[in-house]
């Protein structure tokens, strides 16, 4: 749409297109939905926007598809505020060059970039069900077991008579406890499962001297995560061009990173913030590298800690997944104003479901909190707007947000990504026609929360999204 002027776009709304069919009638709907808007955009005021991508792991593709949408009703963004794995989709996404890559290709060109660096193949995630980049760290391994080995403090303790003397007491009351019968002179009881379970535990395992060293190996070497993503010269890392995000026709791009040395929230950015308009409680580091990106992104547990320029980062979705705090404060002020916040929060409560595997078990252990905190962080940003200090000084702009479905796949496989990216687009679609609607309507004073409840308020193009999802829902199950 950027190459066409308002006569072009005027003469195709009106070229006299005949539809051959019910399908052919919804697609020119669709495109003349689209260019009129773009009309209507080219006509309106310079508004400032900002869009967050929040975290939520292999369900990125919802976030792409959101993306596309956008860019084909040519909205455009001054402000990205990114965390976890939206740090990832805004960052691939901004790091083409303008000239070469237009916005309306930039999603495609993301996509490719995921499926082929990040997500599995369908048939080998079946056997194999871990993404392509999330994998352990063997050299810190060996070292680590390396030192441990060698380590003489290691062998202290490993020999404990006293716990072995208490292991066999109690074994003795566990499995021969003895107890008054009228029939006879008494009777062994059967220990529960829980019970033997802890004794299996407890008295078999933990008075073992070698069960002891392997076990001290495992989790007191030093070795911070299950895997490793912070390898900043990988051809994988040198794929994404971090250099072209900080040229000056980019907009604003910042992530966050919590900062486990001083415990206090980080943000990279690919330019300076305002002196001015600094929080004195957030670190602030310019500019996004490769190592950056994955301290944003480093689950505790899940993956290893990034250490840059010695300080310890780990993911600060945990603290922060929409950064709506440094929005208003760094990016809002007289003479440059922030009109319009967009939301992109990929996950909530109710897409997390009932484990069947360890495999399920642990998305649910990533996306249950970044599910909670997304949703904790919205509702307290909009109490604040409506509510906090008199009413002239409250922030007076807009807020977008897009839903997705429930029970969205967490695998990483190219099918969700693929059918995420098409839920995606479906769920911004419905926003992004939301948004107008509003814009319809009578000018009145704000603020301005579009699309809370789109189940209610735009309850058609809801079920359309719906329709989406369970088409995305039966090629997953085929």
């Amino acid at each position: 749409m950027d190459e066409l002027d308002r006569g072009t776009l005027t003469g195709l709304l009106a070229d006299g297109r005949e539809p051959k069919n019910d399908q052919s009638l919804r697609t020119i709907q669709k495109v003349d939905w689209r260019i009129s808007h773009t009309i209507n955009q080219m006509e309106d005021p310079m508004v400032k926007r900002a869009i967050t991508l929040g975290g939520g792991g292999p369900a990125a593709g919802l976030h792409i598809g959101v993306l596309e949408a956008l860019a084909n009703a040519g909205i455009t963004f001054d402000v990205w505020a990114l965390s976890c794995i939206g740090a990832w989709v805004g960052i691939v996404y901004n790091q083409f060059d303008d000239k070469v890559v237009a916005n309306k290709y930039r999603a495609k060109r993301t996509y490719e970039f995921f499926r082929d660096n990040v997500f599995r193949d369908d048939e080998s995630y079946k056997r194999f069900p871990i993404n392509t980049v999330f994998g352990p760290d063997w050299g810190t391994i060996s070292k680590a077991m390396s030192d441990f080995v060698t380590d003489a403090n290691t062998y202290k303790h490993l020999w404990d008579p006293q716990a072995m003397a208490s292991a066999v007491e109690k074994t003795m009351s566990l499995w021969f406890p003895q107890r008054p019968n009228r029939g006879c002179g008494g009777r062994f009881t059967i220990p529960d499962e829980g019970d033997r379970n802890r004794w299996i535990l407890n008295q078999v395992l933990a008075p073992n001297p070698f069960v002891r060293y392997a076990t001290s190996m495992m989790y007191l070497s030093h070795v911070t995560g299950l895997s490793r993503i912070n390898y900043p010269q990988s051809q994988f890392m040198n794929g994404i061009n971090f250099d072209e995000l900080n040229k000056p026709e980019k907009p604003f791009i910042f992530h966050n990173a919590w900062n486990l040395d001083d415990h206090k929230l980080a943000l990279f950015s690919n330019r300076e913030f305002d002196q001015t308009r600094r929080a004195k409680d957030i670190e602030y580091n310019v500019p996004i590298t490769a190592s950056s990106l994955c301290a944003c992104s480093a689950l505790p547990f899940i993956e290893e800690t990034v250490e840059i320029d010695k300080v310890t980062y780990c993911e600060g979705a945990l603290i922060d997944t929409v950064n709506f705090e440094s929005l208003i404060q760094e990016h809002h002020k007289p003479g440059d104003e922030l009109d319009e916040i967009w939301v992109s929060r990929i996950v909530d409560a109710k897409q997390v479901r009932k484990p069947k595997n360890l495999h399920d078990a642990l998305a649910n252990l990533c996306q249950l909190f970044a599910a909670t905190v997304g949703e904790d962080d919205v509702k307290l940003f909009k109490y604040h707007v409506r509510c906090d200090g008199k009413k002239d000084s409250r922030w007076q702009g807009t807020v977008v947000e897009i839903h997705v479905p429930g029970h969205i796949n967490f695998k990483w496989n190219h099918s969700n990504l693929h059918g995420g990216r098409k839920l995606g687009k479906a769920a911004a679609e419905q926003a992004i026609a939301a948004y107008y609607e509003h814009q319809d309507r009578p000018p009145h004073p704000g603020p301005h929360f579009i699309n809370e409840d789109p189940a209610n308020d735009h309850a058609k193009e809801w079920r359309e999204v719906q329709g989406t999802y369970q088409e995305c829902r039966q090629q997953f199950d085929a």
